[in-house]
């Protein structure tokens, strides 16, 4: 039996170089085109870095901002910009916090996080420590939402475990199977809440808004799954229970998630959630959960049955068949056909460098995974019939999702774990019709991040809240894609903005752009 990986990369293990690094799609420059920033994870020369790991200057450990060009093609504009960035990058959100018209970064690091602002001219300036945000210990993924509806965008941000760099002596002491240690042998630790206090500071509130549950926090995402006007807030936990904060109001939340049945399989058992994403597949009005994880586990599909709770519905959706035997991370539903049903597009790649030495039936590199939904139902596996870029290996992790080209097709960028990131362009045919919706708050937060939209053709309903988190580390594209099948307009669109606007369009045009601009203050516009 032959093995591609017969020893270990590295004499020393340590447990934060098999998580990867995020990707942002966004437009920093608003120029109607999507842009890529890269979340460089390597050791970068930074004092609150202590320990045994070597500190690195120099061009090839930054973090990479590349601006798309008319022609498609794309130029490194990261030193322009002031991105090249400090720590040991991890994860990055996007959101504008301040109202300005400019999206701004935030970026996470195991030591210390920074925050970007987006001077609108192709530069960033490190507003971290007036922002108050600089944060401590492991940070992973964050998410942008306003919690509070006031207008003014918040954050979350997850930590992983309590670990330094002296922990890394794990496995056996014979050469090539020398491991990295568990997450199980470290302490859990809680997220960071914080509170947008409108003059470019934030606070931390964790405490008391109820967020400060020990957690070992991979992805999160936003979604309002009781539909109380409030976004939640699901964190994908590494071999524990997964956490549902239900927003309670008045800046107070609950960790419900035993008692809506997202915490654990349907065994009962825990497992290692890293990816995550929180929309609706089934058309049903209700958002679901999907997140992934190790191999042997089964990613989770979790079913929004409308009364508070969720049904694991791995097996029924075939979602567990087909991902057994895989290790899932950045996970994202797109509807890359058009047809108006949502599929599930899942960067895969076990943990370990050495599996194949232990478990041949594993593999380190997998290709991606592309599942499609057969109406809300079930999913069928159609990776080996997607072209040329599913049959290719890679140790893969995050995943951000996008229309890079502006031609109607959703898009994708993946990173893999050292090694480069690739662009995934939808190259689909079909016949099917579209629209995507890029909304404009002026009462709410100007990105309507937490905007609930409906979108009905003569088939029926679609649904979707605006958001730029999910996946795992990374931020998508915070404009909204629907497939309209064989439609070519939508009949209506119904808009619940955040600050409370219930806004109504009629016989809207598909295959097209379509910018919307939250109303004046009124209970119901049309």
């Amino acid at each position: 039996m032959n093995f591609r990986y017969v020893s270990s990369h590295t004499s020393k293990k340590y447990l934060i170089e098999t998580m990867g690094s995020g990707v942002a799609l966004f437009d920093y420059d608003n120029d109607g085109r999507l842009d890529i920033f890269l979340v460089n994870g390597a050791p970068i020369a930074d004092p609150t870095l202590k320990g045994t790991i070597p500190q690195k200057d120099g061009p090839g450990t930054w973090n990479r901002l590349f601006h798309q060009k008319a022609d498609g093609t794309f130029e490194d504009v990261t030193e322009k910009a002031g991105l090249q960035g400090i720590g040991y990058g991890m994860g990055v959100a996007v959101g504008d916090y301040d109202n300005d018209g400019y999206e701004d970064l935030f970026v996470t690091s195991y030591g210390r996080n920074t925050l970007y602002h987006n001077n609108g001219d192709g530069t960033f300036s490190d507003v971290t420590a007036s922002a108050g945000l600089a944060g401590s210990g492991w940070s992973t993924s964050a998410a942008w939402v306003d919690y509070d509806n006031d207008g003014l965008l918040d954050l979350v941000v997850l930590r992983y475990v309590t670990w330094d760099w002296d922990d890394f002596w794990c496995g056996e002491h014979r050469e090539g199977y020398r491991a990295y240690c568990h997450p199980d042998l470290f302490s859990p630790i809680a997220p960071m809440l914080y509170h947008n206090d409108g003059n470019g500071h934030f606070t931390e509130v964790t405490q008391q808004a109820g967020f400060a549950k020990p957690g070992k926090g991979l992805g999160v995402a936003i979604g309002d799954y009781d539909k109380d006007g409030r976004p939640d807030i699901v964190i994908a936990n590494d071999s524990m229970p997964e956490f549902l904060y239900h927003n309670d109001g008045g800046g107070k939340f609950t960790e419900v998630g035993l008692s809506s049945e997202i915490a654990l399989d349907d065994n009962g058992k825990t497992y290692a959630g890293m990816g995550i994403d929180f929309t609706d597949y089934d058309n049903d009005g209700w958002p679901d959960l999907v997140i992934t994880n190790l191999a042997n586990q089964r990613y989770a599909i979790y079913r929004n049955t409308g009364d508070g709770s969720f049904t694991y519905a791995s097996g029924p959706t075939g979602i567990a068949a087909m991902t057994v035997m895989h290790s899932g991370w950045g996970v994202r539903f797109l509807d890359y056909d058009n047809d108006g049903w949502k599929d599930l597009l899942i960067a895969q790649g076990h943990d370990l460098d050495t599996i194949e030495l232990s478990s041949p039936q594993l593999h380190y590199r997998e290709p991606l995974l592309l599942a499609k939904n057969n109406g809300g139902k079930d999913f069928t596996d159609v990776t080996a019939s997607s072209g040329p870029v599913f049959a290719k290996k890679w140790v893969a992790r995050g995943l951000a999702t996008g229309d890079i080209d502006n031609d109607g097709r959703v898009d994708a960028v993946i990173t893999t774990n050292d090694g480069p990131a690739y662009i995934l362009r939808n190259v689909t045919r079909t016949a099917n019709h579209w629209i995507s919706l890029q909304l404009t708050g002026h009462k709410s937060n100007r990105d309507a991040i937490g905007a609930q939209i409906k979108l009905t053709t003569k088939d029926g309903s679609q649904y979707a809240m605006v958001s730029t988190a999910g996946s795992y580390l990374s931020a998508s594209d915070k404009r909204v894609h629907f497939g309209l099948g064989q439609n070519t307009e939508a009949k209506s669109i119904e808009i619940r903005w955040p600050g409370g606007t219930v806004q109504h369009l009629s016989s809207v045009q598909g295959d097209r752009l379509v910018k919307i601009e939250e109303p004046p203050d009124a209970k119901e516009t049309h």
